[in-house]
């Protein structure tokens, strides 16, 4: 539970998008007709992790344009073997605090449901989306907004437009001084240089690094773009 005088918080508003219907079994083709948080609940119990509180399904929280980064998780439950259908898959949680943006009930601890995409083989979800566990909250519908309150050390909402604007500006005279020396190392060796110098870029994915650095070159330089393979 997020104790506001202990840890920071930010709120965010998101929309209540449809999922796949897979987390509640509600979907027709889905393969486990409980839904996957029946199937998963009693395991992470076994681990440690209570989720009697919460009704077992998601809310899909749509934050769009904005790009989640998450990192240091209140719970992470390693490589859970819940099903025989693929590979076990590795989750980590956030508590957060929820509630519906026209205020009809008082906010409620919920939890930010995280299951890591490079151990899940299916129904991956876009960044700008969190799946969130809550208690019963009635009847909702897609387009619904939600206020949503995260410690904003550990869960922060980028803007990679804005963000990949500012980095552009920021490597205007830099770019100008170095020439063409400064695009010959790699995109690792690029983000350390990043931490070091605003390490806030360091929230971009390397394709929107790799998009900034080739409109800094055709901008700030008379370099000829690197030849396409």
């Amino acid at each position: 539970m997020i104790n506001a005088k202990q840890s920071p918080r930010s709120a965010h508003i998101g929309r209540l998008v449809s999922g796949h219907g897979v987390a509640s079994g509600q979907a027709s083709d889905s393969p486990y007709p409980a839904g996957t948080i029946a199937l998963q609940a009693p395991l992470f119990a076994k681990r440690g992790l209570d989720l009697s509180a919460y009704q077992f399904a998601t809310l899909n929280l749509d934050f769009s344009p904005g790009e989640w980064r998450l990192a240091d998780p209140d719970h992470r439950v390693e490589e859970l073997v819940w099903t025989d259908r693929h590979p076990p898959e590795t989750f980590s949680f956030w508590q957060c605090q929820l509630q519906p943006a026209s205020g009809v009930i008082p906010p409620v601890q919920a939890l930010i449901y995280y299951p890591h995409p490079e151990t899940k083989q299916a129904h991956h979800q876009p960044a700008s989306l969190l799946e969130l566990l809550a208690p019963p909250l009635g009847l909702l519908s897609p387009g619904e907004s939600f206020d949503v309150w995260v410690d904003p050390r550990r869960c922060r909402l980028i803007q990679p437009a804005r963000l990949r604007a500012r980095l552009l500006e920021f490597l205007k005279f830099r770019v100008l001084a170095a020439q063409d020396d400064f695009f010959n190392d790699g995109i690792a060796t690029f983000r350390s240089w990043l931490q070091a110098q605003w390490p806030e870029a360091c929230d971009l994915s390397d394709a929107d690094l790799l998009l900034t650095l080739e409109q800094a070159r055709h901008l700030y330089t008379e370099m000829a773009p690197p030849a396409r393979p």
